[in-house]
């Protein structure tokens, strides 16, 4: 008897926690195991805000995936999904094609701009490694160039952060602390330097206690972040932005706007004849999609509704592991022949989100509040428990935060 072939697509929370769980659940003879990731490392997408301001290098938040993935026991495939084909349980890929008996599909998100003009063409966004590096090297780019213009340019000191969730909140508090390293530097008076950040609902953080994001407002402002809220971005120009707030146009003068007001699941999900809401697979409580009893989704593909708020789980990596935890429990279940699958559960432990290097706000548990410095350690712990999770102590030595005071 063949073994059942097992593909897994993408190399990110739901994707690399799914193979380490079945890595380590199943028997040599039990399955095939084969991952499909376009680069041959998984990265902490939660830390690639630190890598985009320059707080963090981005050699620290890419980890190898022959570091965490026992590569005797998991085929890894270097190749980027071109398209699912369900009906065939075919995988196309650039360079080839891969046959399935299961398919785990976690191939995570893609920036949705609304259809705003320009956006796509000069805007900038936190999806990836390349990208977060592309933004460094282009804020210190044009820090660098702005006194050798023959005439000072002040839109290459002025940075437009477009979206105030927690990617750009995120940023935004980052780049705060990098700011003043970059004007040292560069010899740039630190009052010439903008830091905007625009949002379309009437306070940033929507859906966050209103304590917090306070709290959070305050904290950035008085290191010179401008917040612009109730305003919607119109036009992003290749030297400008225009905003409309108020039923009034806007035009700022930048070189450097920032996405960060949107994600959608990647569009392969969408073309691969599931059927989607909102570009998302609405899936069973059991991870399957609807029409096949063989493909599971979970992560940014993955639309499961909150039965107590009505509205649909945020794609955190929160979510994303506890998903693996059952995506990994019910492929073992059918390969070995149990009918019975598990139901996935959400269990939100708590949200954090950092300010900066040494600030950060949080509900935790019982709907605790944290402020500065313990809602820092709290997030410094979590980011932590992750890696232990997924590569055990090594890795959290190798790639664990430490720098609780700094």
């Amino acid at each position: 008897m063949n073994k059942p072939n097992i593909v897994i697509l993408g190399a990110g929370y739901g994707g690399m926690m799914t193979t380490v769980k079945l890595q380590k659940s199943l028997g040599l003879n039990e399955a095939v195991l084969t991952l499909v990731n376009n680069n041959d490392y998984h990265y902490q997408t939660t830390w690639l805000h630190e890598n985009a301001a320059g707080t963090l290098h981005h050699d620290r938040t890419r980890i190898p995936i022959k570091e965490v993935v026992n590569m005797n026991k998991v085929n890894f495939v270097l190749d980027t999904v071109v398209a699912i084909k369900p009906e065939e349980k075919k995988v196309k890929l650039k360079n080839g094609e891969l046959s399935y008996d299961i398919l785990v599909v976690a191939l995570g998100f893609e920036a949705a701009t609304f259809g705003i003009p320009g956006l796509t063409e000069n805007a900038f966004t936190i999806g990836n490694i390349n990208s977060a590096r592309l933004i460094r090297e282009h804020i210190e780019y044009n820090f660098a160039m702005y006194h050798n213009d023959s005439k000072k340019n002040q839109a290459r000191l002025n940075i437009v952060i477009g979206g105030g969730g927690f990617t750009g909140i995120e940023f935004v508090g980052e780049l705060a602390n990098r700011i003043p390293e970059l004007c040292k530097e560069y010899d740039i008076d630190k009052n010439l330097v903008r830091i905007i950040n625009i949002e379309g609902s009437p306070a940033v953080l929507p859906g966050f206690d209103p304590q917090l994001v306070e709290y959070a407002m305050n904290s950035l402002e008085a290191r010179g972040v401008e917040f612009i809220t109730g305003a919607l971005l119109k036009e992003c120009k290749p030297a400008s932005i225009v905003y409309e707030k108020d039923n009034k146009e806007v035009e700022i003068p930048t070189l450097t706007t920032i996405w960060a007001a949107g994600v959608r699941a990647n569009s392969i999900v969408e073309t691969s004849g599931f059927t989607t809401n909102r570009g998302k697979v609405e899936v069973r409580k059991d991870m399957r999609v609807p029409e096949y009893d063989d493909v599971f989704v979970l992560g940014d593909c993955a639309l499961i509704m909150n039965p107590d708020t009505g509205c649909p789980f945020p794609p955190t990596a929160q979510i994303a592991i506890q998903e693996s935890q059952t995506v990994a429990h019910n492929v073992k279940a059918l390969i070995q022949g149990n009918d019975e699958l598990e139901s996935f559960e959400a269990k939100i432990l708590g949200t954090v989100a950092s300010l900066g290097a040494n600030d950060a706000i949080g509900v935790i548990l019982n709907n605790r509040k944290l402020f500065g410095f313990k809602a820092t350690v709290m997030k410094k712990i979590i980011d932590n428990r992750y890696l232990l999770k997924l590569g055990g102590f090594s890795l959290l030595m190798r790639k664990g935060k430490f720098n609780i005071f700094y």
